[in-house]
C-alpha cells in the first residue's frame, strides 16, 4: 500500500486488495473506518464495508449519515468514492 494515502484511502486500499471480500482485508478496512468514525470519508467507506459484508441496513445507516446514495455496483462504488475522497485530500490513486 502506498505510505502516503489518508486513512480513508488506505481502507478502499484493503477493500479493493481483499477483491471486494469478507476476509482479513475486509476487517482491516473496518478498522480504519471505526477509528474515524463520525468523519465524513470514513463514514462514507463504512457503507461501502457495510455494503460488501451484506449488512445492508447498517450500509444505509452510513450513507444516510453522509447524505450519499450508493451506486449500482460495489466496483462502481468504490471508484466513485476513491474518485471523491482522493480529490478532497490530494491523495494519489489507490490501486
Amino acid at each position: 500500500m502506498p505510505g502516503d494515502l489518508s486513512p480513508p484511502l488506505q481502507a478502499l486500499w484493503w477493500l479493493y486488495r481483499g477483491g471486494f471480500k469478507m476476509g482479513p482485508e475486509w476487517q482491516e478496512a473496518h478498522a480504519i473506518c471505526q477509528s474515524g468514525e463520525g468523519q465524513r470519508n470514513h463514514d462514507l467507506v463504512h457503507a461501502l464495508a457495510h455494503w460488501i459484508e451484506g449488512d445492508m441496513g447498517n450500509a444505509a445507516y452510513w450513507y444516510r449519515r453522509v447524505g450519499e446514495r450508493r451506486a449500482e455496483t460495489i466496483a462502481i462504488e468504490w471508484r466513485r468514492i476513491a474518485l471523491e475522497i482522493g480529490g478532497s485530500s490530494g491523495d494519489h490513486s489507490v490501486r
